[in-house]
């Protein structure tokens, strides 16, 4: 969207902003071929003869709104200039779209042998869209031959614009002429390189053009864009060293090596892979699923999927926690029982699970326990304590504490920065403080401290505050307030005055104004209450602050339409908005 005035008025409701955004535009373009860029396109004539070709507005969907700029009662008025009229004069000189279905016809007199460039100025637009007038240039080239001579006509064949062909498989493009006073005839077109992120595998777009003079010195050209692509998929594949497993049931006993392989022959560069990351395991895992997917300009390979699981240790005796509660950092946050498993690889344990309960004081700390004995069914016999397990417990909650006084109320743009917080903790110990709840927007706030031990226990402390928002006094004179009628001469400057205070302290930052808001509104009945205004001013449109008069300025040039009435305000940063002020233009 093009850049627009700090107050440009609109039929509905205009906000005013310090900068603009831009966005790509609909397209306005001719016919004199099949293409939509920003190459001059040639039209060649004789001394003494005409041509045309019509306009049109291309939508491209991306100007901040779907489908043509050119709706409601909205138009785009250009001005048709020729670059040398001494050579080529073109009409209508000024053309008015009011939709995108319009096709206006510009007619071409050529005047004298040489060149001259026809282009589009914009005069007006009130679309609230953005237009590229670059497509629509082309060169007029005039033949000064003393006989009559027919342009030529020149067309691309054996492709289409627009198209897309496999990599390997693009036809020939070839330039077909057609000329009354040489004839016919046909020779290969012109290609250019390929363009794109993988024109470097020949893949991308391609330009076939034809250019072709005859005997009078008519030069007539043409040419015709289309993608060539990439038709195939990558292609995945995985190695496994070794290649089996060489335990039971899918288990590993060794270390196991894979590795991926993606390939692309089409369109190598355009490969994106997503995981296909080889593997060294070296280390026992459970079952783990590895996988690879692939996509190119060719388009997406199916996944593959290789899990492994590997085990290389016996077993021995060992124990698992049954019930307790996991904090964290290893720590539990209540008393723990154990059980034990025995396991034997000869003759099998006589008792497979034995179980041992943890004590623990009031606050907690470090607890061992430790397996019974127990005997396999051979009676071999493991005494007590063959299997322990040390824990930690933690049976007490952390203190959180503020570091320091916030402060129950700040205006806005006043507010402190963010407290910190302290953790205490005397059996994990503390493991850090953090803060939420912190804003600086308008409104009541809670702070919220939560202080955490290492064993994942969790405190929190809490503090109330408010953010106070500015007061704006808006607008001084020559404007006056209260619902009063300001009446003043359409398209004069405005001078809008108003000061900002956060309590009693004035701001004087322009940076602190967020916007003016300006609607067009009824202008309700005759009889309200109307009050010229007495003072206008010239200049620019930039807002400031006027240390002298200990205020903002902000001129607003009022809109070019006697007989409308507009209301007016401005917002602050903080959220603030001012009363409405009421303007009849004249």
């Amino acid at each position: 969207m093009r850049a627009r005035s700090i107050l440009a008025a609109s039929a509905a409701a205009i906000t005013i902003f310090a900068t603009a955004s831009s966005a790509l535009a609909d397209n306005v373009t001719n016919n004199l071929d099949l293409s939509i860029d920003a190459s001059a396109e040639s039209m060649p004539l004789n001394v003494g003869s005409t041509g045309s070709t019509r306009l049109a507005v291309d939508p491209e969907n991306d100007d901040e709104k779907n489908g043509c700029n050119l709706t409601g009662s909205t138009t785009l008025v250009v001005d048709v200039l020729s670059s040398d009229s001494a050579v080529a004069t073109v009409t209508p000189s000024r053309v008015t779209f009011s939709s995108c279905g319009a096709t206006p016809t510009l007619t071409v007199t050529a005047v004298k042998a040489g060149s001259s460039t026809i282009s589009l100025k914009e005069f007006s637009n009130d679309s609230q869209g953005a237009f590229n007038l670059a497509p629509a240039t082309f060169t007029v080239n005039v033949s000064g031959a003393a006989t009559a001579n027919t342009p030529p006509q020149v067309s691309v064949t054996g492709v289409t614009a627009g198209a897309s062909y496999a990599k390997g498989s693009v036809p020939a493009a070839s330039c077909e002429v057609v000329d009354a006073e040489d004839g016919p005839s046909s020779f290969a077109a012109t290609l250019s390189g390929i363009t794109g992120p993988y024109a470097a595998d020949g893949i991308g777009s391609q330009t076939a053009s034809c250019s072709y003079e005859d005997d009078g010195g008519l030069v007539a050209t043409g040419s015709v864009t289309y993608s060539i692509i990439d038709a195939s998929a990558p292609v995945i594949s995985y190695e496994l060293s070794p290649a089996t497993a060489d335990g039971e049931n899918g288990w590993y006993r060794s270390n196991v090596a894979l590795t991926w392989h993606v390939t692309d022959a089409e369109s190598p560069s355009s490969v994106v892979k997503t995981g296909c990351v080889d593997q060294s395991i070296t280390s026992d895992q459970p079952d783990t699923a590895y996988s690879c997917s692939a996509t190119s300009a060719g388009g997406t390979a199916a996944t593959q999927t290789v899990s492994i699981k590997r085990d290389a240790t016996a077993p021995t005796v060992s124990y698992t926690t049954e019930s307790g509660t996991h904090g964290s950092n290893g720590w539990f946050t209540s008393p723990v029982t154990v059980s034990f498993a025995v396991t034997d690889a000869t003759s099998g344990a006589a008792a497979p699970s034995v179980t041992a309960a943890s004590g623990a004081d009031e606050q907690g700390g470090s607890v061992t326990v430790g397996s019974p004995a127990v005997s396999d069914l051979a009676g071999n016999v493991t005494p007590p304590g063959a299997a322990s397990g040390t824990y930690k417990i933690d049976l007490m909650d952390p203190t959180a504490t503020f570091d320091s006084d916030f402060g129950a109320s700040h205006y806005f743009g006043d507010v402190p920065a963010q407290p910190t917080c302290t953790a205490h903790d005397d059996v994990s110990g503390p493991a850090g403080c953090v803060v939420t709840g912190y804003s600086t927007t308008v409104g009541d706030h809670t702070l919220t401290a939560t202080a955490t031990d290492n064993a994942g226990r969790t405190d929190t402390a809490q503090f109330a505050y408010t953010v106070k928002a500015w007061t704006i006094s808006a607008f001084y004179q020559p404007v006056d307030m209260g619902g009063v009628w300001n009446t003043v001469k359409g398209g004069s400057t405005v001078p809008l005055k108003f000061e900002v205070f956060a309590g009693t302290k004035e701001l004087t930052d322009p940076a602190v104004i967020d916007k003016f808001v300006v609607n067009k509104v009824s202008c309700g009945s005759t009889t309200a209450t109307e009050d010229a205004v007495e003072l206008t001013t010239t200049g620019g449109t930039a807002l400031r602050y006027d240390a002298t008069s200990g205020q903002f300025i902000q001129n607003w040039q009022t809109p070019k339409s006697a007989g409308t009435c507009y209301s007016v305000k401005v917002t602050t940063d903080d959220g603030s908005s001012s009363n409405l002020a009421f303007f009849k233009l004249k």
